[in-house]
């Protein structure tokens, strides 16, 4: 039997390889067409965002708060950010003495990629610096801006503000429409105004459902039925919706809108680089530790006027538990003497 190949096997052979040769083109072509179009929006994405968010940036006149004694680096030290939800509008027509609606404090862990989320009621008793006496903590933007707010979380919990972002609460409604919408649980059913200020325009029944932006807002904002601690944990369950749809798979085309609606309606003192350091908590997946914390206390009306009384003895448990997460167990207090409010921690963890 001959070993050679007939010209017949030989033109099969060419055949076959010329067939293999195509199916590779027909699968090759459309992945590397998809890596291109990837790349290309991750560009588009990355230069978007370096152009919107610097437009944001807003130096609040400090190189280091004045509890630090060196420049911190958020993608080596541990950080702070203080979160200001201001609900300043050519409706309510305050943008120049507008107070803050939500307060918050972030503290970011770099080696554990862990946060702490506290939630500050609106309607603390506080010492202001600005003023040089005690009054509700939202008057602190009001009588001195960013500045002034900042000052007074500083005095009140020890701990230093490294950060701030201040968002007008027209970014929280685009940026849930731009992830379409968060799933919370509603806990009853509720009339609430919507950002025009407009009377019972969103009806809400209870249990788990999702929301859209001006539905997500008037959940987050109501306190009716209960007060400002339930308040504020709803606002935290609508942060974390929000960042556990930001950082699904299914969220990537979105990247865009977000940055649109937070970028319009919000001033930071966080350059674009400093702002990319943050990017490894929200890919932490599901390691990544969230914990929510509030300030608990008790109703207080002097004058009629009413406060959110802190409770002393867990006002400083939290100030420990936030100094130890900053690794700030060493900081010398400067806190004023007149702060005497009251606080209570309360607190929960949930994993992305």
């Amino acid at each position: 039997m001959s070993d050679k190949k007939t010209p017949q096997t030989r033109m099969v052979r060419r055949r076959k390889k010329r067939k293999l040769k195509k199916r590779a083109l027909f699968i090759l072509v459309p992945v590397l067409v998809a890596f291109f179009a990837l790349i290309s929006y991750a560009t588009y994405l990355y230069i978007k965002a370096d152009s919107v968010f610097s437009e944001s940036y807003q130096d609040d006149g400090r190189e280091k708060s004045e509890l630090r004694d060196k420049i911190v680096d958020p993608s080596e030290d541990n950080v702070s950010v203080l979160i200001m939800g201001v609900d300043a509008s050519d409706v309510r027509n305050n943008k120049k003495n507008s107070r803050t609606d939500t307060l918050m404090l972030a503290t970011l862990n770099v080696k554990d990629k862990s946060v702490k989320l506290l939630s500050i009621p609106r309607d603390s008793y506080v010492y202001i610096p600005e003023v040089g006496y005690k009054t509700k903590i939202n008057h602190a933007h009001a009588y001195g801006g960013t500045e002034a707010t900042i000052d007074t979380v500083e005095t009140l919990l020890d701990i230093p503000v490294d950060y701030y972002a201040k968002v007008n609460f027209e970014a929280f409604i685009d940026v849930v429409d731009a992830v379409d919408g968060v799933t919370v649980d509603v806990p009853y059913e509720m009339y609430e105004q919507n950002s025009k200020d407009q009377a019972g325009a969103i009806h809400l029944l209870p249990g788990e459902q999702e929301l859209n932006g001006e539905q997500a807002l008037a959940f987050a904002r109501t306190r009716k039925q209960d007060n400002d601690i339930e308040r504020g944990k709803r606002q935290q369950e609508v942060i974390q919706a929000i960042i556990k749809k930001a950082v699904s798979m299914n969220s990537i085309l979105k990247y865009d809108d977000i940055i649109e609606a937070v970028g319009e309606n919000m001033t930071t003192n966080m350059t674009f680089d400093e702002m990319k350091s943050f990017i490894a908590y929200g890919t932490k997946g599901t390691n990544l530790d969230f914990e929510t914390l509030s300030l608990e206390g008790h109703d207080y009306q002097p004058s009629g006027t009413y406060y959110w009384q802190l409770d002393e003895v867990a006002l400083n448990g939290t100030k420990q538990l936030l100094k130890k997460h900053l690794e700030l167990d060493g900081v010398t207090s400067t806190a004023s003497d007149q702060s005497t409010p009251t606080t209570s921690n309360s607190s929960s963890s949930n994993s992305y």
